[in-house]
Parts: structure tokens; C-alpha cells; sequence
């Protein structure tokens, strides 16, 4: 057992180890390349775990191979947009003008299910009003809308805006976040001092942003499960 656990845990890392590697990614971006040496990865990193018998070399030694060659197709693919279109594909265009391209959808084997379902995850649920939607290499859809049913903007109204950066965290969970503090232009010491004055100390806080103006909100966390209440006892039932 001892084994066992010592064998999974390097190839755990190892396997962290190789995603950093390769980028990060979440599983819906991934390209085709990439999702196929994924998939190999997790196989491979199973065999020494389930057999004892197979060297722990024998997974080590494969995995590294496959990031490596990874890599270097990565390398070969940012210099070459021929290897490029080989290995990732080419996004394709299935709506154009606002009419949809039924051969491009059958090409791609997308139903109409999926393009409805894609439309909406982008918040569109009026085909009438995309200007254009390309498929992605990573099976994505990219819309467009129409001129008309785009929001209004504040450069549509004439006015000028100045730009605000989004609010920072500086507390997660109980935590100081320094990166949030220095995106925040504050300091340690202000963040205590506001707190004191708030009556709340470091760890009871679950949330907290400071946003352009210097205005902080604040959220607490809430207060932990009680207890079950002793049960009363049944009526015409023995009392001590």
C-alpha cells in the first residue's frame, strides 16, 4: 500500500507538472493536439498505478516523451501558420450577413441543437440578429451581432468616459491578498486600520474589494452551523 501511494503521488506531481508545462488552459479551449496528448497522459499515468508489477518508469518515461514532443509541435505551430492549420484546423465561418451556412454545418457535423445552444450560452436567442458567427479551432462559436441589436455604448451617446479598472480583492477568505492590495493603491496597515474601525477582525472576513474611488465592500463571513437542539421528549413519555 506504501508503494502504491508513493508511485501515484510522483506521478500526480508529474503530471502537474507537464499541464504547467504545456499552458494553461481550461478543458473547453483545449486544441485537438492538445486534448489527445491529455487523454494519452491520464492512460498512461494509470498502468503503474493499477499494476504494481509495471515499472514506475515505464509511466514516467512516456508522459515526458509526450509533453516534450508537445512542446515542440507548440514551438513549430507559433512560427508556421501551414503547421498551424495542419494541427489545429481553421476557424470556419457559419453565419455570414446573418444567414447561416447549412453546408459549412454539415461540414462540421453541428446541428442546429448545438448552434442554438452556443447562440444562447453568448446571450443570443434571436438568429435575426448576428451579423456573423465563426466556429472556433477549439469547437467554440464566436458571434457578432448587428449593428441594430448591439447595446448602446457611451461613445454612441457622445459621452466620454473615463476608464475604472475593476474592483481589486485584497481579503480572500481571511486572507490578505498582496497583488489586490497593489492594484488597490493601498497598504497592510490601511486595511487593519479600516477593519478596527469597522469592528471586524481579519479572519471573520470572507470577501473584500476596494474599487477606483478608494471605496472598499466588505462581506462577512457567515456565522457557523449551530448545533441540533435536544430533542424534547415524547409526550406521556418518562422524564427524568
Amino acid at each position: 500500500m506504501t508503494i502504491t501511494l508513493f508511485r501515484t503521488l510522483i506521478l500526480y506531481l508529474l503530471i502537474i507538472f507537464s499541464v504547467r508545462l504545456m499552458g494553461k488552459r481550461q478543458i473547453g479551449e483545449l486544441q485537438p493536439s492538445e486534448l489527445v496528448i491529455t487523454i494519452l497522459i491520464s492512460n498512461i499515468a494509470s498502468l503503474p498505478v493499477e499494476n504494481s508489477e509495471i515499472p514506475l518508469i515505464a509511466g514516467v518515461v512516456p508522459i515526458l516523451a509526450l509533453v516534450c514532443f508537445e512542446v515542440l509541435v507548440s514551438a513549430i505551430t507559433l512560427k508556421s501558420p501551414a503547421a498551424r492549420r495542419i494541427v489545429g484546423g481553421t476557424p470556419r465561418v457559419i453565419i455570414r450577413d446573418g444567414v447561416i451556412d447549412q453546408r459549412e454545418l454539415r461540414n462540421l457535423r453541428f446541428s442546429v441543437d448545438d448552434l442554438m445552444e452556443e447562440l444562447r450560452i453568448a446571450g443570443i436567442f434571436d438568429l435575426r440578429e448576428v451579423q456573423m458567427a465563426v466556429v472556433e479551432t477549439n469547437g467554440s462559436i464566436s458571434t457578432a451581432l448587428k449593428t441594430e441589436a448591439q447595446p448602446l455604448t457611451p461613445r454612441d451617446l457622445g459621452q466620454r468616459v473615463s476608464p475604472a479598472p475593476p474592483p481589486a480583492l485584497v481579503v480572500n477568505d481571511g486572507h490578505l491578498v498582496p497583488e489586490g492590495i497593489r492594484l488597490s493603491c493601498k497598504d497592510r496597515r490601511w486595511i487593519e486600520g479600516y477593519l478596527q474601525a469597522q469592528e471586524v477582525e481579519l479572519r471573520e472576513i470572507f470577501l473584500m474589494t476596494i474599487d477606483a474611488e478608494g471605496t472598499p465592500y466588505l462581506v462577512r463571513k457567515d456565522p457557523p452551523p449551530r448545533g441540533r437542539l435536544p430533542r424534547r421528549p415524547a409526550e406521556g413519555g418518562m422524564r427524568r
